[in-house]
């Protein structure tokens, strides 16, 4: 691993706006999924790389009726890391974890 990149200014401005724009979105994933106002099925199906990179224990957690020892307890039953991200489950976890939140797609 070397060090990493050296950015101009202007670039290490633009990538904070992006991270920035990527948080809003996540922030704003697990609100609806708290409200109710999307699927869950629609977050682990998404195509959208924000949400991708959102953690499954903060999509479990923004579930109403799961905190942080649920969250924690359905990923050890299925066996999915506490650092592992939307993105990055595999076709058994993702339906393990939709049959634990009676996904039914």
């Amino acid at each position: 691993m070397g060090a990493p990149p050296t950015l101009t200014p202007a670039e290490r401005k633009a990538a904070l706006a992006k991270a920035a724009a990527a948080r809003q979105v996540r922030a704003r994933a697990k609100e609806e999924i708290k409200q109710g106002e999307i699927a869950l099925i629609e977050v682990l199906l998404s195509q959208n790389p924000a949400i991708l990179k959102m953690r499954v224990k903060a999509m479990l957690e923004a579930i109403p009726g799961v905190g942080v020892v649920r969250a924690v307890a359905i990923m050890e039953r299925i066996g999915i890391s506490e650092k592992r991200r939307i993105k990055g489950l595999g076709s058994q976890q993702l339906a393990a974890l939709k049959t634990e939140l009676g996904i039914d797609r």
